[in-house]
């Protein structure tokens, strides 16, 4: 499970570290690189919950097997994509077909691990996992740094012999493929994915179509509405994707909160981090990736203590310790980004991410503990839905606070060298558009005077995308300062094992 797994924490952070290279090769926007990356993240957001319940019903070892495949299959897609006008479709689709693969595959995963440790040591194990399946999101980094010198394409190829190997795994290893004999609700199943689709398609494409126009606000109040209907539905079919009661659980709601805050932040500050030290720091592909090392030597050292300290004492201490040192971690790293220097910023990138690492496991595991009739595969579905589903969010809305940040900034800037507002309003547009394909050594082209200016205004204009950012990470500080206030409504009760193997662990549940 940890090597299969393994594939989409690579992903998560091999593709960030590519993106400006994908961007130059086969000419992407930056707006068109953030569909390539929310295809993926919407995907799983969408279909997590379907992947979580065909788990349960087919069996948790052929999921994944077939998560596995359609993963590695569609990795080979994304490597083929074509350069021109059709590169952005081919990306978008090959990347939403990743996130099913990954949301077929994860849940399953999950479940499986979960149901080979008993209660008190699954905190520990969840940890373990997570800890080693993200050293490679480690790893990845500096091995995308390597591959991206040679070819973008080779960081999608690096899945397929990692899900050789997961095959070759799984037919070795003696894991139970348990089925539950249930229908599978195909109307819940196309609300869900309908609703989560619309409402982050409204989001996404705000920054393109105008926060005022008629289709942005069709697509975010169309999607709600879908999603509102989708409980209802769900209230009242009697096999339903996602049992809805659960969250009659004071606990697991506060654990669902907890994480979909923190995933605000968790996803897209590897997209944003990478680009900054990229464009701010003038760093090559493999310096970025030893610029995000320092937020997972964080992460990877807090999860192992979040674990021990959910065996011991609960979730709800490891969340509020996670939560507080993230939020301080943030605004302190965002207070340090126009300083453009990584030696000035590593403490707080790490406390960021050791922020993270307290919280992440333990809010998972106590939230999949509380599973009503022992249905991992459906509650991990649940909970990685709402993470996925942050994760679009966060890419969406602080993608439109860098846009307009950086925009208004680098309009200051070319004004205040002399160039007419309206022209510079639209330079600084297209050079925002552009800008996460032309990094230090990649200087505009051409001969007139806009490019040229634009060149001689560069240092000028590097600081003010690090000044964009700082929108970006100060919200990441106020996701999880909301995460803390989340955390205080955890009851602070523990799952007992006879409690989890009964399925009623929201009312058998001890005080620690």
């Amino acid at each position: 499970m940890l090597f299969a797994v393994s594939m989409i924490f690579v992903d998560q952070t091999i593709v960030s570290i590519a993106a400006p290279n994908i961007v130059d090769d086969v000419g992407l926007s930056s707006s068109g690189m953030q569909q390539v990356v929310n295809s993926y993240l919407l995907a799983l957001a969408a279909f997590f919950a379907l992947g979580g319940r065909l788990a349960d019903i087919f069996g948790h070892r052929r999921m994944v097997v077939v998560g596995t495949v359609v993963f590695a299959g569609a990795s080979l897609l994304c490597s083929a994509a074509p350069v021109g006008d059709f590169a952005q479709s081919w990306l978008v689709l090959s990347r939403a077909l990743q996130g099913i693969g990954a949301a077929l595959l994860f849940p399953a995963a999950v479940a499986i691990v979960i149901g080979a440790f008993p209660v008190n040591e699954r905190g520990r194990a969840l940890a373990v996992f997570y800890v080693v399946a993200g050293s490679l999101t480690v790893i990845s980094p500096l091995v995308g740094g390597v591959l991206t010198t040679w070819t973008w394409r080779a960081v999608f190829w690096v899945n397929l012999p990692i899900a050789l190997v997961s095959l070759l795994l799984i037919a070795r290893a003696r894991i139970p493929n348990p089925r539950r004999a249930e229908r599978l609700d195909v109307p819940g199943a196309a609300l869900v994915a309908s609703g989560l689709g619309l409402s982050v398609l409204g989001l996404q494409q705000a920054p393109s179509w105008g926060w005022g126009a008629f289709a942005t606000w069709a697509c975010i109040i169309g999607g709600l509405a879908l999603i509102v209907l989708f409980c209802r539905h769900e209230l009242r079919t009697v096999d339903p994707l996602i049992k809805l009661r659960v969250f009659r659980d004071r606990a697991f709601t506060a654990d669902v909160l907890v994480l979909f805050c923190a995933m605000l932040a968790f996803v897209p500050v590897m997209f944003f981090a990478s680009v900054y030290a990229q464009i701010s720091l003038s760093a090559s592909t493999y310096q970025a990736g030893l610029y995000l090392l320092y937020f997972f030597a964080g992460f990877a050292l807090a999860a192992q203590a979040g674990g021990r300290i959910l065996d011991k004492r609960g979730a709800r201490p490891a969340m509020l310790i996670g939560s507080a040192l993230g939020c301080l971690g943030f605004a302190l790293w965002a207070w340090k980004l126009t300083v453009l220097s990584a030696h000035d910023q590593w403490p707080y990138v790490c406390l960021a991410g050791a922020g993270i690492g307290f919280l992440l496991s333990p809010a998972s595991t106590d939230a999949v503990n509380r599973a009503i009739d022992s249905s991992y595969g459906e509650v991990t579905g649940l909970t990685q839905t709402v993470r996925n589903y942050a994760s679009a969010l966060g890419m969406t809305v602080f993608g439109t606070a860098l846009i307009h940040g950086t925009t208004s900034r680098v309009t200051s800037t070319l004004t205040a060298t002399g160039m007419p507002e309206g022209e510079a309003r639209s330079a600084a547009r297209a050079v925002t558009e552009a800008i996460t394909g032309h990094p230090d050594d990649r200087q505009p082209t051409g001969d007139g005077p806009v490019a040229s200016l634009i060149r001689s205004s560069g240092r000028a204009i590097r600081a003010d995308y690090a000044a964009g950012n700082q929108w970006v990470f100060y919200g990441m500080a106020i996701a999880l300062g909301t995460a803390f206030l989340c955390a205080l409504l955890h009851p602070g009760t523990r799952v007992t094992d006879g409690a989890a193997r009964t399925g009623t662990a929201g009312h058998r549940n001890t005080p620690h």
